[in-house]
């Protein structure tokens, strides 16, 4: 049985699916806040994450550690992405079947209708014009 990739591996490998490189980010450290006492308040172990192409960023300042905070950040960059490719999936798809439902042929029944419609409204403004001499 093969060993388990690290934390740190996987995340590469979901980075590497998504097409997104290491160059193509920019990781800042910052000061942390919160819970986890004076450790937390003077170390840079939050992470300011940032997707050059797209500018998506993301800040992380979860955990105590800068290591972990380093995995969750490209975590939620990954997510964040995911998602946003998955909208513009969907918003495509609704496109295709808005346009594929108006150049539809209208059923037999529908046209009927119109045509009746028609009919109607053309009588009504035939009673609206001035009567003739021949009547």
């Amino acid at each position: 049985m093969s060993p388990q990739p690290s934390a740190w591996e996987r995340v590469q490998q979901r980075m590497t699916r998504l097409g997104l490189r290491e160059e193509q980010l920019r990781e800042q450290f910052v000061l942390g806040s919160g819970s986890g006492g004076q450790k937390v308040n003077k170390t840079a172990n939050s992470i300011s994450l940032t997707h050059l192409p797209s500018g998506r960023s993301v800040k992380c300042g979860e955990a105590r550690s800068q290591h972990a905070n380093r995995i969750l950040a490209r975590e939620r960059l990954c997510d964040l992405i995911e998602e946003e490719r998955e909208k513009r999936r969907q918003d495509a798809a609704a496109r295709r079947a808005r346009i594929r439902f108006q150049n539809r042929k209208p059923s037999a029944r529908s046209s009927a209708t119109r045509v009746q419609s028609k009919r109607q409204r053309g009588e009504v403004k035939r009673l609206r014009s001035r009567p003739s001499g021949s009547d």
